[in-house]
């Protein structure tokens, strides 16, 4: 397929950087290994941005690259594909299959939405319900996935109202996707976050500490979101009717019972998730490992006396590729902070330790809402901003937990196109349901874009202080 003018312009600059890092001599002020790490940092960035090949087969080949030429060694990229935060993803998955093949999403549903009376009312209800999944699923296209039938009922029992059904469909996949942060498990991206502030920093962000920052962000903007939803896809008379969702009409699109006593797995997969979530939650009380909780609640969800799941069918629902994409970028980060190529990208930022606490945060906040654009995969955006962001955080003064923590929470913004994000892509091809258009996304993110890098902003500069990340380096105890 040929290249356009925008793709051959972009792979001629980048060839020529890649050839001036290449050449020898001391003209960059950097060693080779550093050299050599920027240019195959360059060239998988360009790849993502301005190619189709799958983002996993780059980051693999980047990994392997650096680690044939000894930038770092076979020790160092194997030992990301066994870090415990790869883990906790996988055994996460496993208990989120368990959940999903005993219907309790679906009884939830009907539990929820069923107390609504109005449309604001069961737009905030849907909203709180979908924030809650973040604790039982990881990945936002896994969520997506299992809140889609919920979506299809509510459509059916909505059907002579077309505009709250196109409401509806924009409301999900917002929701999803800005609710990610309040879980460490909510996006591949958090894992390769919580990873680089390691590698570079030492600083290790807790399923408890991310927890503290990222849950009242995902509550707040969720429902602020929903409120612009709500205004930028209906009129005022189609928020004024009653609303009335029966039980019948939720179970018309789930094979598991949603009213009526629980059935004798759904009791123990709800006792099972919950006793993991508070395990989680309460980890600075017994200190086990949030990855050792989940694997001892993916054992009990796969045994044949007491789970739901067989463990070869909740390994099928792992995301093989994102878990491999996540260890090879991680290696990327290593290479990026051990080779002083970081040091030297971020050296040409203006301002340094003269820069404002605010004013570095505001701009990684403007560039990480923006990285979407350019960067459809959420994890390859965290990939290639974050370490940055991480290594000119601590040159400038600014704490590098606050920094990393809101380009991630930034970073979830990724409405503007069908394809900036899986779920925005599934909620948008529905056949024989209305659903919302380009235009309907055009005109929300147009709001929803400057409100969401505000309140991040907001909050890393006057919440998460209070919860003890301040924002300037030197405060912090």
């Amino acid at each position: 397929m040929p290249l356009s003018l925008r793709q051959t312009v972009c792979l001629s600059a980048v060839l020529g950087l890649c050839v001036l890092l290449a050449l020898p001599g001391g003209h960059t002020g950097l060693g080779g290994d550093a050299r050599f790490t920027l240019v195959v940092f360059i060239l998988a960035t360009y790849t993502w941005i301005a190619t189709s090949v799958d983002d996993t087969y780059v980051a693999l080949g980047a990994g392997l690259a650096l680690t044939a030429t000894g930038v770092i060694s076979s020790e160092t990229l194997f030992a990301t594909l066994g870090d415990e935060t790869v883990w906790l993803l996988i055994c996460a998955f496993v208990l989120a299959a368990a959940v999903s093949k005993t219907g309790l999403a679906g009884r939830a549903a009907a539990w929820l939405v069923g107390g609504a009376r109005t449309v604001r009312q069961l737009t905030h209800l849907t909203t709180a319900g979908l924030v809650v999944t973040a604790f039982a699923v990881p990945a936002t296209s896994g969520r997506a996935a299992l809140a889609l039938p919920v979506f299809l009922a509510l459509a059916k029992a909505l059907a002579d109202r077309k505009r709250l059904v196109v409401m509806l469909a924009l409301l999900f996949p917002t929701v999803i996707l800005l609710s990610a942060v309040a879980t460490l498990i909510g996006a591949g991206a958090h894992l390769i976050t919580v990873g680089v502030l390691w590698e570079q920093t030492g600083e290790q962000l807790s399923f408890v500490t991310w927890l503290i920052l990222g849950l009242p962000l995902a509550v707040v903007s969720s429902h602020l979101a929903a409120e612009l939803v709500l205004l930028t896809t209906t009129r005022r008379a189609d928020r004024t009717g009653p609303v009335r969702i029966t039980t019948a009409q939720i179970q018309e699109h789930s094979d598991a019972p949603v009213s009526g006593p629980l059935t004798p797995p759904e009791a123990r997969c709800l006792l099972l998730l919950g006793t993991v979530v508070l395990l989680w939650c309460s980890e600075p009380l017994h200190g086990v490992s949030p990855a050792v909780v989940a694997l001892i609640g993916a054992v009990v969800a796969a045994s044949p006396a007491l789970g739901t799941v067989g463990l070869k069918d909740g390994l099928r629902t792992v995301p093989w590729p994102l878990l491999l994409f996540m260890a090879a970028t991680m290696a990327m980060g290593i290479a990026l902070s051990e080779s002083g190529a970081a040091d030297w990208l971020v050296g040409w930022v203006p301002g340094g330790a003269s820069t404002p606490p605010w004013l570095f945060l505001a701009g990684v906040v403007v560039i990480s809402t923006a990285a979407h654009l350019a960067l459809q995969s959420r994890s390859a955006r965290s990939s290639v901003l974050v370490p940055l962001v991480v290594a000119a955080a601590m040159s400038a003064g600014v704490n590098p937990v606050a920094a990393a923590f809101a380009s991630t929470a930034a970073a979830g913004f990724c409405h503007t196109l069908p394809a900036s994000a899986k779920p925005v892509a599934l909620f948008a091809d529905l056949p024989g349901t209305p659903t919302y258009t380009p235009r309907d996304l055009l005109r929300l993110s147009a709001l929803l874009a400057p409100l969401t890098a505000a309140l991040v902003l907001l909050f890393a500069l006057a919440v998460w202080p209070l919860l003890g990340v301040p924002a300037h380096l030197e405060t912090q105890p």
